[in-house]
């Protein structure tokens, strides 16, 4: 039916059954004229007066016109309708009441007509039934962001407008009303046909296009799908994708891979799986085929590649890129993604630059058909994953499998530690890294290594002494032996080589050990340990986020326009670089070696390389008394542990004292936080007392919640949070202690009660002349909730654990195959655990503080529940256990743990049932996790050097202001008595930040930082854990499943 008004508005009812009513926004718009074939006639409605009152007028502004018809009164009529709940959740009109007539407050009655006929729409206001606010807004919400998303596809328009559209888009742009235009061009033809969508606001579709241009074609009459199969309209083509892993294994490739063709089918691009790498895209046939949804299930948590690889050499002679070439071209794809090392980039670099020749040569050879013209230019995107344990990628910070690695190196150096310990032994670990030292350098930071040889620096490792580098290795082995020291580790990289390129090898590191020191030293080579095993947190997440940019670059991509680039990650951003820049940076960082130009390959590597193996000769090497600074320039440095306990505080601990003990300072432990400080529980740190502190979790100089009491501005924090009176100590007994015991300078290690207690003493400055010394925070907790900082120390630790725990607990999910467990997990208000061990753990969706919970939510999720086992049963599957992850604090009064695993319990009805985990403290303690280690000894080794130099500082301009008789309002004065600053990683850099500043980024009420930047991943839980995904097959194989909007 299509009916046009007095403005010129034609209406076309696209489904004669009613299916859904689908709307949007303009005034006055002129239109094309189109023929009507019948009348119809629609009924809306409406539960809230204000939307009662904005869709009389949105329809008004549309041209229809109010009928003298417009009761106040209670006008009874049996009729059928919709509502918004009922057209967002079931796309169907239904009997709005069981009722024989309804009743109703007010209603409309709106008209569009011309001479051919008319069409009425009906609004009813129904102020009777409850209208879910919350749940409303929120579907608003998702509608109007997936109009503005450009990829995303939209459900069928209940009516459609035929009108001019330049004048609706112009009006649009001036409304300012969010709307979204299609075009696809006319075979034959230089036009395009063009569609403008947009919602109403009761949330219908409405859609607007010219036929005038389009019924110089197709005869008004021919329905759309006759026009389709005469090639009149020209759809926009498949995009297809071919993913292959290639050179050697690494875990996170799963990962990336169930990803890919997740998000890939999502977005409704057809992902293709390679087996054996470039070996099976030579082979083509059974080796290259399509993937559906549950081909890549239970991946996430296996180590290596299901997809197997192969040699790069498969694919460098020319006949063998003619077989690739001629396997894709024929399966329709056009992007290859690469999951891989720098070899493999480099021979597809190659394949994409002979791809046009290549298909050329096999059209002329009639091996393949194509019916563009001979002089159409061919070709093919490559996109790359870099995938490498060596981490020898330029321009990406890490690559896939490397901190599953690490964690492989650390858990065998840890065990290590036992046996060197018990034989007073030393062990040289030899680990991969032929042309790259990272896996070498940061295991030997992780586990306090005496010695590490890697290929970027070569021994010895002092650079003012004169001597060979064996000599300078048995000194420092020998030092750490007189001070108490009863083993010795050492981490050698397979690449490392003397200044002269002479390979060290463990061999002959074992031989100049035993003959110059005599101390039983053993070999211990870990070979394919470091490449296998479950993939930590950070690669899952890490192979999740760059699958889903991968295939947001394809959606955005243009037709027949060749990409050719690398998504990698730098600063804690993803990145999207000329994959021939990658490339040739990585092959030059190895030519720079061979040349013995080791500050260029330092200079090439990222700056965490260089920053990273300072911090570690500083906290390892001991030094001479020749090293140490003048007697005036020593300090009494205090570190203590404020808050709970998280994996890290103790390697931070441990490198701030050595560097400390290096420089001649003297490192004050004050024991049990402010509470111990009070009570005397301080004294100095020795050398070999924080011997094996790295890999210890927990705190071993004691932590409670003990904090100053607040004063001026630090009130502010503790307004909506009820603080155990008990736990305040006087911040007047505080600066006395810290002046009696002659602190110079103060390092506070902890998480939201340290970074409150540094505002407070920040505060009381100018009340205490003893508290104006620098003072800085390492943040650390498990929470990740500390303002400054992307990661405090612990949470990679938390989040490590979480992902385990998570992966025991769904094994035994899956045993019983139709169970849900609610796994409660720590954050406090923050919900980076959560959203991140959800991203990692592969959950079905997550509640955090950041989203809430409400009943529309548990309603949407059980809906969801009910059709993934109702489908796997359907179809005959296997069912698996399934996970949903709660934050601690969230709707904690109402929904708790307990209560939605009830609820669940209740409305599986037989389908699934429902369990609880709460993980409570294991996530504060067990063993630091390597990166948190790292992190770690980074942090205290640049506060230590931050100590230094604000008190270097306030020295000089105390001497100027002694010397001139400054008074104390002057204005450097201020600038020494406000020191009070938080480190914090941004990025890939390690940034101080004033409390000053920071306190205005702090959500006081909920006790965090407001930068959550981790929520920008959220959607990927949903989207990999099917929400808006349906199989082809799933609308005419089972009816239950026909919810596209899984609601």
């Amino acid at each position: 039916m299509e009916s046009e008004g007095s403005n010129g508005i034609s209406i076309i009812d696209n489904n004669s059954n009613n299916d859904n009513i689908n709307v949007i926004d303009p005034k006055n718009i002129p239109i094309a004229k189109n023929n009507i074939e019948r009348s119809s006639h629609y009924t809306l409605v409406v539960n809230n007066k204000q939307l009662y009152e904005l869709t009389i007028n949105f329809y008004v502004n549309l041209g229809f016109k109010i009928e003298n018809l417009h009761s106040k009164y209670n006008y009874k009529h049996e009729f059928e309708a919709t509502t918004w709940e009922d057209n967002h959740y079931n796309k169907t009109l239904v009997e709005y009441s069981e009722d024989e007539h309804t009743l109703f407050d007010e209603e409309t009655w709106l008209i569009l007509e011309n001479e051919n006929g008319k069409a009425k729409l009906r609004i009813v206001e129904n102020l009777h039934k409850e209208f879910a606010v919350a749940d409303f807004s929120q579907v608003s919400d998702e509608k109007l962001h997936k109009l503005l998303l450009n990829h995303t596809s939209l459900e069928k328009a209940y009516m459609t407008f035929s009108a001019k559209l330049d004048e609706i888009e112009k009006k649009f742009k001036e409304m300012k009303r969010p709307h979204k235009i299609l075009k696809s061009p006319i075979l034959g033809t230089d036009l395009m046909y063009k569609q403008i969508y947009t919602y109403d606001p009761l949330l219908n579709l409405i859609e607007f296009h010219d036929k005038s241009e389009y019924d110089k074609l197709v005869d008004v009459n021919e329905s759309t799908e006759q026009s389709k199969k005469k090639g009149l309209i020209n759809e926009k083509p498949e995009k297809k994708i071919a993913i292959m892993t290639s050179g050697k294994e690494t875990s996170g490739m799963n990962a990336a891979i169930r990803a890919l063709v997740r998000c890939g089918l999502t977005e409704k691009i057809t992902p293709y799986i390679v087996f054996n790498g470039y070996k099976g895209l030579v082979k083509g046939e059974n080796s290259i085929k399509k993937a559906g949804w549950e081909d890549v299930r239970d991946l996430l948590t296996l180590g290596g590649t299901v997809l197997d690889s192969s040699d790069c050499s498969y694919i460098s002679t020319h006949e063998n890129r003619l077989k690739a070439a001629k396997n894709l071209f024929e399966q329709g794809i056009k992007y290859l993604i690469i999951i891989g090392d720098n070899e493999s980039f480099s021979y597809a670099e190659i394949l994409q630059n002979e791809w046009n020749d290549l298909i050329h040569e096999l059209i002329k050879s009639n091996s393949i058909k194509s019916s563009f013209s001979d002089d159409t230019k061919y070709s093919v995107s490559i996109i790359a994953l870099p995938a490498t344990i060596d981490n020898d990628i330029a321009m990406t910070d890490l690559t896939l499998g490397t901190c599953t690695s690490l964690e492989r190196i650390c858990e065998a150096l840890d065990s290590l530690e036992s046996t060197a310990t018990s034989h007073q032994r030393c062990f040289i670990i030899k680990v991969v890294g032929k042309r790259c030292g990272w896996l070498a350098l940061m295991a030997a930071i992780a586990v306090g290594a005496d010695c590490t040889f890697i290929p970027e620096c070569p021994p010895p490792f002092q650079k003012d002494i004169d001597i060979t580098w064996e000599k300078e290795m048995c000194e420092i082995i020998k030092t750490k032996r007189e001070k108490g020291n009863r083993k010795n580790i050492i981490v050698v990289s397979e690449g490392a080589t003397d200044k002269s390129l002479n390979p060290i090898t463990a061999t002959y590191i074992k031989e100049v050990i035993e003959q110059n020191l005599n101390i039983d030293t053993r070999i211990t080579t870990l070979g394919h340990i470091q490449r296998e095993g479950i993939p930590c947190a950070y690669d899952r997440f890490l192979a999740t986020v760059q699958a889903a940019e991968i295939i947001k670059e394809v959606l955005n991509a243009k037709e027949n326009e060749a990409m050719s680039i690398l998504i990698g990650i730098r600063n804690n951003m993803l990145t999207k670089i000329p994959l021939s820049e990658s490339v040739k940076l990585t092959t030059s960082i190895s030519e720079a070696i061979a040349n013995k130009e080791f500050e260029k390959v330092l200079n090439l590597r990222d700056q965490d390389f260089r920053a990273s193996y300072s911090a570690y000769m500083e906290s390892t090497l001991f030094s001479s008394d020749a090293k140490k600074l003048d007697e005036e320039n020593r300090l009494r440095i205090g570190i203590i542990h404020v808050g709970s306990p998280a994996g890290g505080m103790n390697a931070a601990t441990r490198a701030a004292v050595r560097l400390c003990l290096n420089r001649g300072h003297t490192p004050v432990g004050i024991f049990n936080s402010f509470s111990g400080l009070v009570n005397g529980e301080v004294r100095p740190l020795t050398w070999q007392e924080v011997s094996g502190w790295t890999t210890i979790g927990g705190s071993k100089l004691g932590i409670n919640r003990s904090q100053p009491t607040p004063v001026l501005n630090s009130k502010k924090l503790y307004k909506k949070y009820n603080i155990d009176p008990s736990e305040l100590i006087d911040i007047g007994l505080i600066a006395y202690h810290l002046q009696s015991q002659n602190i110079q300078g103060l390092l506070i290690i902890g998480g939201y009660e340290a970074y409150c207690s540094l505002y407070t003493l920040y505060e009381a400055k100018t009340i205490y002349p003893s508290l104006c010394i620098p003072i800085v925070q390492i943040a650390a907790t498990v929470s990740n909730n500390i303002p400054g900082t992307d990661y405090s120390i612990g949470s990679d630790t938390a989040l490590n654990t979480i992902v385990q725990s998570c992966d025991n607990i769904k094994l035994s999910a899956s045993a019983s195959q139709k169970r849900v467990f609610i796994v409660e997990v720590q954050g406090g208000n923050c919900g980076y655990l959560s959203t991140m061990g959800g991203l990692a753990c592969g959950v079905t969706c997550t509640y955090g503080p950041e989203n809430g919970i409400s009943l529309n939510k548990l309603k949407n999720d059980i809906r969801h529940l009910t059709r993934r086992y109702k489908e796997a049963e359907l179809k005959g599957t296997k069912n698996e256990g399934r996970i949903i992850i709660r934050n601690e604090f969230t709707n904690s009064s109402t929904y708790s743990t307990k209560v939605i695993s009830a609820i669940l319990n209740e409305e599986g009805n037989g389908l699934f049932d429902s369990r609880t985990a709460i993980l409570g403290h294991l996530q504060q303690g067990g063993i630091p996790s390597p990166l948190d280690r790292i992190r770690a000894v980074r942090q205290a080794v640049e506060c230590i050097n931050w100590l230094e130099k604000k008190t270097k500082e306030n020295k000089k301009i105390s001497s100027y202001k002694k010397y001139h008789k400054v008074t104390k309002k002057n204005e450097l004065q201020e600038k020494v008595d406000k020191e009070a600053y938080v480190i914090g990683i941004r990025g890939d850099k390690l940034v101080f930040t004033s409390v000053n500043e920071l306190i205005k980024e702090t959500n006081i009420d909920l006790r965090k930082t407001s930068h959550n930047w981790w929520m920008k991943y959220y959607p990927l839980i949903k989207i990999l854990s099917k929400y808006y995904y349906f199989d082809v097959n799933d609308e005419t194989d089972i009816d239950y499943l026909t919810n596209e909007k899984n609601i």
